[in-house]
């Protein structure tokens, strides 16, 4: 790799960036986890339980909630600026969590356990609060919308930041344009600008560290799915790398249409605010089968953000009530939210330092390179290659497209990955040893050792050990299960979660208090607020 040479455009911006000192800021990169894992009895099925009350509350607790189901915990970081800080923290809530469950552990994988039929899926309860009524109106949405299996694949999402005093500095070695801007609108154009890049790029994240090529039988309701038979109890692709992302994951033939500019955030707010704003005629149709809560928040495309199932997200913190588009327009880009990362079910806590430090590298080189703006047809070729890869990724002699024509995978992949170590070799400067461009190579290896990527692996192990997939992946689940069971937690530790778990219910009750007025018009307020962007 050290006889690589790089595009001037990016070789030229590192050596920019090395004479402004900039990589010495880079020890403080701003991270979290997102971790969702289904609650599985010891057979591997679905929990039918509630969210456990020992937990807190899933509507206010900072670290334990759940996603789409009852039985689908969300783990949360809070942001750190040292990878084995983030993980730690990340261990020690799942730690404490599977020593609260009762005859349950955790599901360590993104595709579902076993499933009970549709009506069986628990939908998410978080009280009976406004803000609690629409967090569960919304997956009601969802149920009605997409259906409740897919609403049980988990994933990991990254949050990733710069450091705020890094940006006055980046933007005094920017463009005239850029130096022009207000600090908080090139902080903004800037993380557009590494979006882009990402979304062209991000197909090599799912096969570097795609884990979902298999997906259990009782997961679809019909046989219209296009995958081939593994045993009988698991539909497989023999290339796939990741089938949470595809057609039968996180993708709908509705949001298809979708066409999401990135190009700045007044066209990302205007086409997410189209969308959400818009009534669809299919959705307009939807009756409710619940006498508790209506069948869906609106009849538009999309209810609010969240529907957009998208592999990227800029984001910013919202105040109480506040949408999140208006918190973006009113105080711009704060961080990223990467959401197309596998749970590793080789790994206890899905997700591991190498992998972060090479998302670290690749996220600092969406930044630093040249992106320019998307047209339809750069949008036509990011969804292709995105959708090649997650179902057939790891097929050898794979070509995809790039703006100058098509390409092996192999080759652009080597080559973003030797862009990408140039980075790594600086923050191996500042951190000491050789730890990222060592985590570079092993991704480089994978590129021309398909079989050493985890999809790859997965399947192996099941052919190898006659194991559907609903047994490989409860096998490693109940590993990881005694792993966290004999975790020792300090007292501090240990007194820091229980305190959290009675604060949390109490402000649960507070916000249930503090309702004075019907859920009506609080959702009638909440959507006026698209209207005044």
């Amino acid at each position: 790799m050290e006889n690589y040479t790089l595009p001037a455009p990016i070789k030229q911006r590192i050596e920019q960036l090395k004479k402004a000192n900039v990589f010495q800021y880079l020890h403080l990169l701003q991270r979290g986890i997102e971790k969702e894992s289904l609650r599985v009895s010891p057979q591997g099925e679905l929990a039918q339980t509630l969210h456990p009350s020992n937990l807190g509350s899933a509507l206010t607790h900072p670290n334990i909630t759940t996603d789409f189901s009852e039985s689908l915990l969300e783990l949360i970081t809070p942001v750190h600026t040292t990878i084995d800080g983030t993980l730690n923290e990340l261990k020690r809530i799942h730690s404490y969590v599977y020593q609260q469950l009762d005859n349950e552990f955790l599901w360590n994988a993104s595709m579902p356990c076993i499933l009970p039929g549709h009506d069986d899926i628990p939908v998410a309860l978080y009280g009976s609060s406004n803000v609690a009524t629409m967090k569960t109106t919304y997956r009601h949405g969802l149920s009605n919308r997409y259906g409740r299996a897919m609403q049980a694949i988990a994933g990991i999402h990254y949050n990733f930041s710069m450091p705020p005093q890094l940006w006055p500095i980046l933007q005094t070695q920017g463009t005239e344009e850029g130096q022009a801007l207000s600090l908080q609108d090139f902080t903004t154009h800037s993380y557009f600008h590494m979006i882009r890049n990402f979304r062209r790029i991000c197909w090599l994240l799912t096969y570097l560290y795609g884990a979902s090529p298999a997906v259990s039988r009782c997961f679809f309701a019909n046989t219209d799915h296009g995958l081939d038979s593994f045993d009988e109890d698991t539909f497989y692709l023999p290339y796939a790398t990741a089938l949470r992302m595809g057609d039968m994951g996180y993708q709908s033939n509705a949001q298809n249409g979708l066409n999401i500019c990135y190009n700045s955030i007044d066209n990302y707010i205007k086409t997410l605010k189209d969308a959400i704003t818009t009534s669809h005629p299919d959705y307009e149709k939807i009756n409710s089968t619940n006498e508790h809560y209506p069948p869906q928040l609106s009849s538009a495309l999309l209810q609010i953000e969240n529907e957009f199932y998208s592999v990227i997200r800029p984001k910013r913190i919202t105040h109480s009530g506040e949408i999140p588009l208006g918190a973006l327009k009113a105080r711009g880009v704060e961080y990223i939210e990467v959401r197309c990362i596998d749970v590793n079910p080789f790994l206890p806590l899905g997700i591991d330092a190498d992998q972060i430090k090479f998302i670290d590298c690749l996220l600092l080189y969406c930044l630093f390179d040249d992106s320019p703006d998307c047209d339809g047809s750069d949008r036509e070729r990011i969804s292709n290659n995105f959708s090649r890869v997650v179902n057939q990724g790891r097929q050898p002699g794979l070509m995809l497209d790039r703006r100058n024509g098509p390409i092996a995978l192999a080759e652009w992949g080597a080559e973003i990955i030797d862009d990408i170590s140039l980075i790594a070799k600086e923050l191996d400067e500042i951190h000491g040893g050789n730890d990222y461009q060592r985590a570079c190579q092993e991704q480089k290896n994978k590129i021309t050792h398909p079989e050493l990527t985890p999809s790859a692996k997965l399947l192996a192990e099941m052919k190898n050990n006659k194991r559907s997939y609903v047994e490989q992946a409860l096998f490693l689940s109940e590993q990881y299960n005694d792993y966290f069971q004999q975790q020792e937690l300090t007292n501090d530790q240990q007194s820091y979660f229980d305190d959290e778990t009675c604060a949390s219910l109490n402000r649960q009750n507070c916000i249930e208090n503090s309702d004075d007025i019907t859920f009506d018009t609080y959702l009638q307020d909440y959507y006026q607020q698209y209207q005044t962007l």
